[in-house]
């Protein structure tokens, strides 16, 4: 029986496990990405294990989320991690060349490769035919350091797209048809793997979109066949040598086959405050836009920017909209600049802003008290873009634009007003490396600079024989990684889990730091109870180190995804799942909580009872699916305890 393409870079790569689903897999990793929301704690992470050089086959430190300078906390992340790339070895994106993402698939996508990036959009890489995953940062620091990446190995899913797009509908329409199909919940440990006819009409841009928001319906990764579209890419990029062919075999198999006709697919936007509430523009249209933002790791590639341009050539944006749009790199915007389309965005009004993660995720731009914003990036999750009551819409760059002109939301295909700009792959992109900062070839000389915001990484303790506890939160269904580690203005603490765990929850229960702090010093143990899909949207990591610093030692939730379920373990948070829904009701805030042996447990099966309540309270029945090697990470309090001394 033939392989698929994800069981082929799976196979090329298994260091030790089982490929077959749902069993335990690590696999070598060829390159890794950071950028300076997560960098920082990867990177010191990487020195408290010890390891004194990167041995991955390329480190890429990118800066493009804290570009913002109000206060020395971001400039002061930015020369720690310089200094830590020239010093250990590691390629380092200097601020202002671009957002990670949109880089490294202009720079150092490789089809057949692995990469494994602290940051959840990073199976953007899958565009051009890498296997590309999020994980935790300190996943990423151990991958940095030569160790191998594990994962439980994956059921695919082949999404077959024949047909071809019609003018005015993109592949962010796509993709909003996909997370329509798959919803943003259900799909943790699977693939998507895309294949069909309509493949050549996708450039590897439109593809990376595609790759890039497969993350929010919480799957593993995404991945595109490496193809003659991925070699024109890559060619145009001055990497021919790169390419590779990658396919599927014939006679592969799949978990699943799900088929789209592209030439069926209208325009398409995510509603608030979820990817997953897709509707139609045309049910929007009429509506009174107030802001417009174009850019981000989703759509900010220069097939993008260049279709606004032409949209707003001549035109001027109307008076009660602010529109602002981001390039995803300096490429990008030097293309814009050398074709005269960044004049015409000037004069239409338009904002150019820094080559960064900006808007997107709510360190900039914030829109005006409940204003509708029209984005472009990945996520809409409730106060993300910094403004509580704002309604932000994700759509295509071509709704985007059209809104921009007319002041409110237009279908595309009803209007005849704008010609389609039909913007084409350029033959050769203009390259210029020269933010790349690559490192000596010897790195023991280089002195680590260290600011005041630098903190230390915080260690837990082993698991404690019983769980002594109370309930300190209870939160609902679909809680996201940005409920419980708000970024915006809080993000520049993330070097510092001391600051920066003042503010865990802070948008759902600003008084939990407070009370887990108390709970914690009196020598209770906190427990957060929570629904379906705890810890969506973000990798980072913080939102279990920051709970770990409050002491909490458990989560019990009706589910979890991918990426934040290892993070609780990797910091020694024990992930217990109801084995009953009906028991997350029966448990108050509040409550205490008590679980016998809980190491016994751990040791075990995994399966245990809690009791909730004062007395002889409330058995609730919790399990936990745990290979040997989690037990162990569990046990001595996480995993940086695993690895160091």
């Amino acid at each position: 029986m033939g392989l698929n393409i994800t069981e082929k870079i799976l196979q090329a790569h298994r260091v030790e496990g089982d490929c077959t689903p749902g069993h335990e897999l690590a696999i070598r990793i060829d390159q890794t990405l950071t950028q300076d929301a997560t960098g920082t704690m990867a990177c010191l992470q990487f020195e408290a294990m010890g390891l004194l050089r990167v041995r991955a086959e390329r480190a890429v430190s990118y800066v493009d989320h804290n570009t913002i300078q109000v206060g020395p906390e971001n400039a002061d992340d930015h020369a720690y991690l310089q200094s830590v790339a020239a010093k250990f070895g590691m390629v380092f994106s200097r601020p202002g060349n671009g957002i990670c993402h949109q880089l490294h698939l202009e720079r150092f996508g490789r089809p057949g490769r692995t990469l494994l990036g602290a940051d959840s959009h990073t199976p953007t890489g899958g565009g051009v035919g890498m296997l590309a995953i999020g994980a935790g940062g300190i996943d990423v620091a151990l991958a940095m350091g030569g160790s191998p990446f594990y994962l439980t190995a994956p059921k695919v899913i082949r999404i077959k797209l024949t047909g071809r797009l019609r003018p005015w509908v993109s592949a962010k329409d796509v993709i909003l048809k996909v997370l329509e199909k798959f919803s943003t919940k259900g799909n943790v440990g699977c693939v998507f793997e895309y294949a069909g006819p309509g493949l050549k009409h996708l450039t590897v841009p439109e593809r990376a979109t595609i790759t890039n928001m497969g993350a929010e319906c919480g799957v593993t990764t995404s991945v595109f066949p490496s193809d003659a579209v991925t070699r024109a890419f890559l060619e145009a990029q001055g990497r021919a040598d790169d390419w590779v062919e990658l396919a599927a075999d014939p006679d592969a198999r799949y978990a699943r086959e799900v088929a789209i006709d592209l030439s069926d697919i209208e325009p398409l936007a995510a509603a608030p405050h979820s990817p997953g509430n897709v509707v139609t523009v045309a049910s929007l249209a009429g509506m009174a836009v107030q802001q417009v933002m174009v850019g981000s790791c989703t759509n900010s590639s220069y097939r993008d920017l260049k279709t606004v341009a032409k949209i707003l050539a001549g035109r001027q944006i109307a008076p009660t909209v602010s529109l602002g749009l981001a390039p995803g790199s300096r490429q990008v915007l030097m293309m814009l600049s050398k074709e005269g389309l960044l004049t015409e965005l000037l004069k239409s009004g338009a904002r150019i802003l820094e080559n960064a993660c900006g808007f997107c995720i709510g360190n900039s731009q914030s829109p005006a008290s409940n204003a509708v914003s029209l984005r472009t990036s990945n996520r809409n999750f409730e106060g993300r873009s910094g403004t509580p009551t704002a309604k932000v819409y994700l759509v295509s760059p071509e709704t985007a634009a059209l809104a921009a002109i007319h002041g409110r939301i237009v279908d595309a295909t009803l209007q005849t007003e704008v010609e389609w700009p039909r913007v084409r792959e350029p033959k050769v992109y203009p390259v210029d490396d020269s933010m790349f900062m690559y490192p000596p070839a010897d790195g023991s000389g280089v002195t680590i600079i260290r600011g005041a915001s630098i903190g230390q990484v915080p260690r837990n303790t082993p698991l404690p024989e019983v769980l002594q506890g109370v309930v300190a939160i209870k939160v609902g269904d679909k809680i996201t990684t940005d409920h419980i580690m708000p970024a915006g203005q809080r993000l520049k603490h993330r070097s510092n889990v001391g600051v920066y765990a003042r503010y865990v929850f802070e948008g759902v229960d600003p008084q939990f730091p407070a009370r887990a702090s108390a709970n914690r010093d009196q020598g209770l143990h906190n427990v957060i109870v929570a629904g379906e899909s705890y810890g969506q949207g973000s990798s980072r990591e913080h939102a279990a180190l920051c709970p770990m610093y409050l002491g909490v030692k458990a989560v019990i939730a009706k589910s979890f995804e991918r990426i934040h379920l290892a993070n609780l373990i990797n910091f020694g948070i024990v992930p217990f799942v109801f084995e009953s829904a009906a028991d997350y009701d029966a448990v108050e805030p509040g409550a205490p909580l008590r679980m016998e042996s809980l190491r016994t447990v751990i040791e075990g099966d995994g399966r245990g009872i809690l009791v909730a309540g004062e007395g002889e309270g409330k058995r609730i029945k919790v399990r936990t699916d745990l290979t040997e090697r989690q037990r162990r990470i569990l046990l001595v309090g996480g995993v940086l305890n695993l690895v160091t001394p």
